[in-house]
Order: structure tokens, then C-alpha cells, then sequence
């Protein structure tokens, strides 16, 4: 089950096709509008905490997905994954922690699941959450 989806804050969309590309804009851990895992990781959020909240970034990213193509069906390919970690000076497990992400697309899509990925460390992110994620989906 995916949660609803919720509209931006600021001045861009949830997502652009371009091609058989879409480009999924950055999603935080929201579980139908209400905010959850704030913190920074390696001080208020555990490194467990923080590979959930990555996977509930990479739900509603699917869950934006979905709205914006009408049905998941179309995804072809997930070709990049992009995780920001709300982390504190000198955290390493940035890659533990996006790996909650990285799963779930696994599990979801299976071989076509499998992608690039980046995942670094940020000294903030919008409304001090824990991590945020991005894609780039091939679709048809």
C-alpha cells in the first residue's frame, strides 16, 4: 500500500517526463502528510530509524510515480536513485542508510529495480527529516 500523495511546498512539480524519462522530485519521509524520522542521523535518528525512512521516501516516490503515470505499470526501468542524509560531522554509513530505498525499488521491480544510485551526507534537509530521495524512472 503507498501513502497519499501530498503537494510541493515550494515552486516545482513532483514529477517531469521528458522522453521515456521521469524525473521524480525529492521525497521525504511522510506517511499521508504527516512528517516522520526528523532528526539528524547518528544523533536523534539511528541508523536503522534512518534506512526506514528511506524506504518510506522511496514509497512515496512510487506513490507520486503512480499518480503522475496512472499506474506503475509503465515503470521500465528504475535508472538512478539520489539519497540525501540528514547526518551529523563525520557519519559513514550513508550507503546503510539509502539501502532502505535501494531495497524497496528491488522488491518492487525486481531486475528492473537495480540502478545507479548516490547517496551522500547533508547538514540539513527540508523540515530537519532524516533523508530524502529522488529518481529517474525509464517508462513507456
Amino acid at each position: 500500500m503507498l501513502p497519499s500523495t501530498t503537494k510541493p511546498v515550494a515552486n516545482f512539480v513532483p514529477c517531469v517526463q521528458t522522453g521515456n524519462l521521469l524525473f521524480v522530485s525529492g521525497q521525504i519521509p511522510t506517511w499521508n502528510g504527516e512528517l516522520r524520522y526528523v532528526g539528524r542521523v547518528g544523533a536523534e535518528v539511528s541508523v536503522d530509524d534512518a534506512r526506514a525512512a528511506a524506504r518510506l521516501c522511496a514509497l512515496n516516490l512510487l506513490a507520486q510515480a503512480r499518480d503522475f503515470l496512472g499506474t506503475l505499470d509503465r515503470v521500465k526501468q528504475v535508472c538512478l536513485l539520489q539519497g540525501f542524509v540528514n547526518a551529523v560531522p563525520g557519519f559513514i554509513h550513508h550507503p546503510a542508510v539509502v539501502n532502505g530505498a535501494s531495497d524497496l525499488l528491488v522488491e518492487v521491480f525486481g531486475e528492473s529495480g537495480k540502478h545507479s544510485r548516490f547517496a551522500v551526507g547533508s547538514g540539513s534537509l527540508p523540515f530537519n527529516v532524516a533523508v530524502e530521495v529522488a529518481a529517474v524512472l525509464e517508462v513507456g
